[in-house]
């Protein structure tokens, strides 16, 4: 009788960072949703295309300028404690934003609040997974960034559904509350490493000791000087690049496809079921891209994905038609689902172990400042301008960048820097 090997706690640590994701990235991109609301004077708002997307950024530019700092923390200290101050965020950002009636609440509570704890839980569950993980890595990030895209369905479900019936309190109180909750209890199982609790990282089969990650002033200068030696590669801007540039090109849309759609005569409920499309099938490209990627290699994952950014654009450019708009939000869906997924995987791939929180920090500068100045550079031309035109070309002039700087990346399987530890003081390099 073959006896059944345990579990890895690497997978509970996954599955942990999943339910994260689920609970916190839902309202950051189904909120979109709520923009024919909250621009509609009936309901109480009446806000500009403008006003309401500057929400939006605001939260995804706190994200971008925070993110180094939250990823270097994370690193030096460890992210436990973070998590912890990130659920809390999250708990009053809900509630608040759940009983907003004037502009600037919006801006502070949605806006800064549930930025800042958004920027917590993106960055770190990620960068921390990959300490758990010399095997799979692959697999982990695509089980983390599906549950993500799940968590995105269903609160556009919870939009849909129900917004008549509970209104925009209970929409945001409900996940606030049960998600808050949730969170607050996860945090205690969330260990900085497996060899906080006697482990070795998944896949890894060495025979030496295992020790504790060290939290000192080693620890510190580690994090600065791989920094300053990936700063040298252009590598590590182009990847910085791509994540502008792509989250720029989808970011338009994920929050105003909803305002574009119904502005051309769709119903909302059509418009919402088009977002909803997209958001699905992304729950299975983030599942597979990470795979993908492992196996074949960063860059040809991201030529296709952007090229999907790019492409089918240009159908609700020259249609009207619904199929055409579920069309293009099945294939835009898999195009944006490539980005995000791949970076844990291309910094494996390019860098090796290294102190992956700084390193994810800075790329998700790329990314905050993207997804925060795209959606407010659109509303603000669509205000302008009196027609969604100009945000759909946006769209596509952004996308394009985001393929250009995919096909100009180095092969993966060549490790940029594989001496940085060289240039570490003495008292802190590895022997050997």
């Amino acid at each position: 009788m073959r006896l059944r090997r345990p579990v890895h706690y690497a997978w509970v640590i996954v599955a942990i960072a999943a339910m994260m994701g689920f609970i916190t990235s839902s309202v950051r991109f189904a909120a979109a949703a709520l923009v024919p609301h909250l621009s509609d004077p009936a309901a109480g708002f009446g806000w500009s295309y403008g006003a309401i997307t500057l929400a939006f950024s605001l939260q995804w530019i706190i994200f971008g300028l925070a993110s180094p700092y939250v990823g270097w923390l994370g690193d030096r200290y460890g992210v436990r404690w973070f998590l912890l101050i990130g659920s809390l965020l999250f708990i009053v950002g809900m509630l608040l934003t759940g009983i907003m009636s004037n502009l600037w609440q919006f801006y502070l509570y949605f806006g800064v609040i549930l930025g800042v704890a958004s920027t917590i839980f993106t960055v770190l569950p990620v960068s921390g997974i990959t300490l758990w993980f010399r095997r799979y890595l692959g697999a982990a990030m695509g089980v983390v960034w599906s549950f993500q895209g799940i968590g995105v369905v269903a609160f556009l479900f919870l939009i849909g559904a129900a917004f008549s019936e509970l209104g925009i309190r209970w929409i945001f109180w409900l996940p606030g509350m049960a998600g808050g909750a949730l969170l607050l209890l996860m945090v205690k199982f969330f260990y900085n490493g497996p060899a906080d609790i006697g482990l070795r990282p998944f896949g890894d089969l060495g025979d030496e000791p295992i020790q504790r990650p060290r939290r000192d002033e080693s620890s510190k200068v580690r994090a600065k000087v791989f920094i300053q030696q990936a700063r040298r590669t252009a590598t590590f801007w182009n990847l910085i690049g791509i994540h502008y540039w792509g989250c720029m090109g989808h970011q338009i849309i994920n929050v105003l496809v909803v305002a574009i759609a119904v502005d051309r005569g769709l119903s909302l409920g059509t418009a919402v079921g088009v977002l909803a499309a997209q958001q699905t099938v992304g729950v299975v490209a983030r599942g597979a891209v990470p795979v993908v990627a492992e196996r074949y290699g960063c860059r040809i994952v991201w030529v296709v994905g952007m090229a999907l950014q790019v492409f089918p654009l240009l159908l609700i450019l020259f249609s009207n038609d619904v199929w055409a708009y579920y069309l293009f939000g099945i294939l835009f869906g898999i195009g944006q689902s490539t980005e995000v997924p791949t970076f844990p995987i291309a910094n494996r791939q390019y860098y090796g172990n290294v102190p992956q929180g700084s390193l994810y920090g800075w790329q998700s500068l790329g990314s905050g400042l993207g997804m925060g100045l795209a959606p407010l550079c659109g509303g603000i031309l669509w205000d302008v301008t009196g027609t969604y035109l100009a945000p759909l070309l946006m769209s596509l002039g952004f996308s394009t960048m985001a393929l250009i700087q995919s096909w100009l990346l180095p092969s993966p399987r060549v490790r940029q820097i594989p001496d940085w530890e060289t240039h570490l003081p003495a008292n802190v390099r590895p022997a050997g």
